[in-house]
């Protein structure tokens, strides 16, 4: 016997996913093939072979679409997951390595799409970065290490998250001119994350953040960046 007919609102949830997978598909060789993630929604639509109401009935906006972009990152939950034996700490600066790892794979495509998002301004800028999904598992990281004794009780792990974001945008921005290389961009970031962390650890976690920090220190000063400074012009 076969199978049974999807249903007919089934079948409209799975071609309304597959035309939202074009656009984000779309976007993706758009932005490599241009290197700039200023796209318009009229280009986009065409190059998914859709109408042009499309991107705007699925997403809403084109920041959305952006949004949606920086999110459909293949395999991260599956390479992340490899992290579980590691302690509370360690695993928030394990995930930020591992995103920024992609970055390291594909920087034309990464460069283009920060630049985009670092210069749109207003509500739909703070939405492209602090979105349910995203806050829920930086959160659900700080919240494991602070209810594993790694955090403070006074800390706020809302807000700790945000100081994070505000630590890579910021390291992502002195990318994007050109004043940090892409071989610093690791330890740039886990110096950042390490030192505030440490800040937030109870005793037994500041020890193993001291010691994390040092060593992306010493990093950042093996950096040719950091060979150059001092140097004559």
């Amino acid at each position: 016997m076969g199978q049974p007919a999807p249903a007919a609102g089934g079948r409209r949830e799975e071609a309304k996913a597959e035309r939202r997978r074009r656009i984000i598909h779309a976007a993706r060789e758009l932005i490599r093939e241009t290197g700039d993630a200023g796209l318009s929604m009229r280009a986009l639509a065409a190059r998914a072979g859709v109408s042009l109401a499309t991107p705007y009935n699925l997403f809403g906006s084109k920041g959305a679409i952006l949004l949606a972009v920086l999110e459909d990152i293949k395999g991260f939950g599956r390479r992340f997951a490899g992290y579980e034996a590691c302690s509370p700490p360690d695993r928030v600066l394990k995930a930020a390595a591992l995103a920024v790892s992609y970055y390291e794979q594909d920087p034309d495509f990464y460069r283009a799409l920060w630049g985009s998002m670092l210069r749109t301004t207003g509500a739909e800028a703070r939405s492209m970065i602090f979105n349910p999904k995203r806050e829920a598992f930086w959160i659900g990281l700080l919240d494991a290490a602070a209810s594993d004794g790694w955090l403070l009780p006074e800390i706020d792990t809302a807000a700790l998250m945000r100081n994070l974001d505000f630590t890579f945008r910021s390291i992502m921005l002195h990318w994007i001119n050109g004043e940090i290389g892409l071989d610093s961009l690791q330890p740039a970031v886990g110096y950042g994350y390490a030192l505030a962390l440490r800040g937030a650890a109870t005793e037994k976690g500041q020890q193993l953040m001291l010691e994390r920090a040092l060593a992306f220190q010493a990093e950042l000063a093996a950096s040719p960046a950091a060979s150059d400074r001092g140097r004559p012009d």
